[in-house]
């Protein structure tokens, strides 16, 4: 790494380190304020309480480090700007592509960051610090811990098999008194099991205490039974704990359609996607657009650095809160034309790529057309 390199890292990590200091002592200070008495009638130590924010601190790392990125980004290429550093080092021959190689390195790092963020941590962590808020609360009053779903109906429509549950466990995947019912070859369902309990072992569906039934020719007779056994595996049956608990999810965010954000993990979305593979038409642009969402919202830090060099490395004796002004505008843009493709594309207006896509492809490019015309 040249000194250069070294030296431009350090200019910007040092004040992109205060601002998400500086962020989240606000957040947390703020919060504080209005949960304090609610953590204390629930018996919250200091421990708990730092557990609960180190718990939520994913989600806001999700918020806060573009923002924190493109104002310390501003920030920094205004003061270099001022003292004149960015014309000394074109005119030692360094271009403008060049000089902003460790900021889109930096970049392009904090989008793999928020990436897995997104994925591994930011998504149990509502549910972790419910829990953590109800810890010494009596059993009988807790909401967290309960993973029993009641009355669930499972559609797996890609193998034509439909699961109705009397009572699913979400943390072991326990069925009671399930009922699954699938196709035959004609395109009827002649099939019907019935059974006490089923529970997946080894990756394979056993059922306890079980009924099966098969359809008659004739509509108006009843099922007449074909087997019953204490216990029957069925290898046959693919469908997986973690694509019965996605179906849960994101049939309840269906149901509501309030979301407007890419609030659903890459996984579920691709496991509900898996077993409905032809959803309905308003159905497919909702999860479409949470999915290209999904991708689209990480390589917002690189766009942030895409706009923010050309708005930055102008040459000129600039004041430093214009970059504090800029990043404001910037980020309220940003935010509203985010918004604003995320609900055209969940009501079917774009393309879910599109919509998708729209804010980091216009900030991206107009960052791009900018930067080439920096003198």
């Amino acid at each position: 790494m040249r000194l250069l390199d070294r030296y431009l890292l350090r200019e910007l990590l040092v004040p992109l380190g205060f601002c998400l200091c500086g962020f989240l002592i606000l957040w947390v200070s703020f919060d504080l304020c209005v949960a304090l008495g609610d953590f204390q009638k629930r018996g919250l130590t200091a421990r708990d309480i730092a557990e609960y924010y180190l718990v939520l601190m994913p989600g806001f790392l999700v918020i806060v480090l573009p923002i924190a990125l493109l104002l310390s980004l501003l920030y920094t290429l205004t003061t270099h700007a001022r003292h004149n550093e960015i014309t000394a080092i074109r005119a030692a021959g360094v271009g403008v592509w060049r000089l902003s190689l460790p900021y889109l390195a930096v970049g392009f790092a904090g989008s793999l960051a928020l990436l897995a963020i997104n994925e591994l941590w930011e998504p149990d962590s509502d549910e972790t610090a419910k829990a953590i808020q109800e810890r010494h609360l009596p059993a009988i009053v807790r909401t967290t811990g309960k993973k029993e779903v009641y009355n669930l109906c499972f559609d797996n429509s890609r193998d034509g098999r439909i699961w109705r549950i009397g009572v699913y466990n979400s943390q072991t995947g326990e069925m009671i008194e399930p009922i699954v019912s699938w196709s035959g070859q004609t395109g009827s369902r002649p099939w019907q099991l019935k059974a006490d309990r089923a529970v997946a072992i080894n990756g394979v569906w056993t059922f306890y205490n079980v009924r099966e039934f098969r359809e008659t020719p004739q509509t108006d007779l009843p099922p007449v039974p074909s087997l019953q056994t204490n216990v029957l595996a069925m290898p046959e049956f693919a469908e997986t704990a973690e694509e019965i608990n996605s179906e849960i999810k994101i049939s309840a965010s269906l149901s509501v359609r309030t979301a407007r954000k890419a609030d659903v993990p890459i996984t579920e979305l691709l496991h509900y996607l898996r077993l409905h593979p032809h959803p309905s038409r308003s159905d497919a642009a909702w999860l479409y657009t949470k999915l290209q969402g999904r991708f689209a919202s990480p390589w917002t830090c690189l766009v942030v650095v895409l706009i923010a060099i050309p708005f930055g490395a102008a040459a000129g004796r600039r004041n430093v809160y214009v970059g504090v002004a800029s990043s404001i505008v910037i980020c309220f843009v940003y935010f509203v034309l985010q918004q604003v493709g995320l609900a055209l594309g969940t009501g079917g207006t774009l393309a879910p790529w599109l919509a998708a896509w729209l804010p980091n492809l216009s900030f991206g490019l107009a960052g791009l057309w900018l930067t080439t015309r920096v003198r």
